[in-house]
């Protein structure tokens, strides 16, 4: 502002009036306001900076086929302003900053200045939301290869409480940038620069950048219609839904529904730029949605390890109102925190810059602090907790299972592994191919991550829905009408009852030599719920005695009636 200040106080003798110091150059130009012409301001010596106007050029001028910086301002530059200000804008000012002493931004973290600041103003008039945009070019002091990604921004004076900011909003990187120099385009006036960032990068390469934003939006919308369709299920039928894995089952399948659903809408809603507030928003609830997700996943992978190791089947007052409150409140509280802080935490983010030159754009968090900290740090803290009671859970049903062999009869290895995939996409193990994507293996990985992660929700369904029997029973039930149901209903009745008798008496003759078995265990020959403690994997009818699809689920059941 002070050497705006400058510049509206500096005589021009002559057309045109240069200052220069050691490490800024100041360059006022006379202008109509009522009739402004396309003008360019040139630096490529910052000793003798250059002013052209329409289509002529000043007789010192010197075109550079790489300057350090250079503007353009369009014709329509004053036609959104009053009749009053355009007599006022009788000069234009540019302002060239070899140092960035005076553009301190603590919040720049990783990213850091690639570029000189150029700046230009009118009058110390404010100019913005122009038809035509504004056009700079920045030399970058480290070229942009590779991973990196450079993004144009300005100097706002009210960021960081009034301290000052760089700022991206209203600028773009244009497809003409190079390794070498950066084209920005921005609608209004200010300081520019050009800043680079090394971490959160995407794929550079557009034909696999295009496969894997294919990939990820067909998964992501198969995912939404298997979630939706386990949903139903589970709420149409009543008995799938009375144990605690069920429920925990409902929670985690909602909340990957409606992440699915705002992650599809995201790219399209970033087309209106000017709807500022509408990217906030769908960026706030993408990221809700996202730790409600992780959130839910863990809260999973605690109730199978107090289910199965803690044995942990004493009645706990409202122990489902307390994992809705964990599960939908916590994430709530981060992302309202993260939103305080500042609501500009939030907003347009561009992904990548490919090598056409073109970027993504996607209604996101653009803080790379709050992107660590509310996403990455939360994402890792859940995933080495399920990763770990995964593990103990897998051991201690091991040691179970050697203890009692006469127990595995009915299972198979190709058993143990159906539960064992179950379990790794309820419990969001597959997100863990993000920790390998990086170095060579980068690509591949990534492609792992997006396939697995976006069809979450389509492997929830196979392993929790299509090959439960329990569900499908359900099903056939409900799609079979009349004589027929009542029939069917009857025959599995009295196949189940004769197979509950058989099994009870076997292995009541197999333990009478050698354990004692609980009462309880074989009393009766009626679907017993326990107690709201179940597998995650379970079937949700549960027969005493009677051989399980799920191994995990046996074990558990063992557990529990012993």
């Amino acid at each position: 502002k002070a050497v705006d200040n400058l510049g509206l106080k500096l005589v021009i003798r002559d057309q045109t009036e240069n200052i220069v110091f050691d490490s800024l150059a100041l360059t006022v130009t006379k202008v109509d306001g009522t009739n402004f012409g396309k003008t360019s301001f040139t630096i490529a010596d910052p000793l003798n900076p250059q002013v052209t106007k329409g289509l002529q050029r000043q007789v010192r001028a010197v075109e550079s086929s790489s300057p350090l910086a250079k503007i353009t301002l369009p014709a329509s530059l004053t036609e959104n302003l009053s009749p009053e200000e355009k007599k006022i804008a009788s000069r234009v000012q540019f302002t060239f900053f070899q140092k960035s002493i005076f553009f301190q931004d603590k919040t720049l973290s990783p990213e850091k200045l690639n570029s000189h600041i150029l700046g230009s103003s009118v009058a110390n008039l404010s100019i913005k939301n122009l038809r035509e945009n504004v056009i700079f070019t920045l030399r970058n002091k480290q070229p942009v290869a590779g991973n990196y990604v450079a993004s144009c921004v300005f100097w706002d004076f009210d960021k960081n409480g009034g301290l000052g900011g760089w700022n991206g909003n209203g600028c773009s990187v244009k497809n003409s940038s190079t390794e070498n120099e950066t084209v920005c385009s921005c609608n209004h006036l200010t300081s520019f620069a050009v800043l680079l960032d090394i971490s959160r990068q995407g794929i550079t390469d557009r034909l696999q950048a295009t496969i894997l934003t294919f990939i990820t939006y067909i998964g992501c919308g198969v995912s939404a219609i298997f979630l939706s369709v386990t949903l139903i299920t589970y709420l149409a039928f009543e008995k799938l839904r009375h144990d605690i894995p069920s429920k925990i089952l409902i929670h985690l399948c909602f909340g990957l529904l409606l992440l699915n659903l705002v992650f599809l809408l995201d790219s399209w809603l970033a087309l209106y730029k000017d709807a500022v507030g509408l990217c906030i928003s769908t960026a706030f609830f993408l990221h809700y949605f996202l730790l409600v997700s992780f959130t839910w996943m863990g809260l999973e992978a605690l109730h199978m390890y107090l289910a199965i190791v803690k044995v942990f089947n004493n009645f706990m007052s409202r122990y489902m109102l307390k994992f809705s409150l964990a599960g939908w409140g916590i994430p709530l509280v981060v992302v309202i925190i993260v939103i305080a802080i500042n609501k500009d935490n939030y907003g347009l983010v561009s992904y990548g810059k490919f090598s056409d030159g073109t970027t993504d754009e996607f209604c996101w968090l653009n803080n790379n602090i709050a992107f660590y900290v509310a996403v990455v740090a939360y994402f890792c803290v859940i995933f080495v907790l399920n990763l770990a009671m995964f593990v103990v859970v897998m051991i201690h049903l091991r040691r179970i299972k050697r203890r009692n062999p006469h127990n595995n009869q009915y299972h198979s290895s190709l058993h143990d592994l159906r539960s064992i995939a179950g379990l790794t996409f309820l419990l969001g193990l597959t997100w863990g191919f993000a920790f390998f994507a990086w170095g060579p293996v980068n690509l591949a990985f990534t492609y792992l991550f997006a396939i697995f992660n976006s069809l979450q929700g389509f492997f929830i369904f196979v392993f929790h829905c299509a090959l439960k029997e329990s569900v499908r029973k359900q099903w056939r039930m409900y799609l079979c009408c009349g004589s027929l149901r009542l029939a069917e209903n009857s025959e599995w009745s009295r196949t189940a009852t004769q197979s509950n008798h058989t099994k009870k008496t076997s292995i009541m003759t197999a333990d009478s030599g050698s354990h004692s078995v609980p009462r309880s265990s074989v009393s009766s020959d009626d679907s017993v719920p326990s107690q709201g403690i179940g597998s995650p994997v379970d079937d949700s009818v549960i027969m005493l005695g009677e051989a399980n699809d799920d191994v995990i689920f046996n074990q558990m059941n063992s557990q529990i009636h012993s």
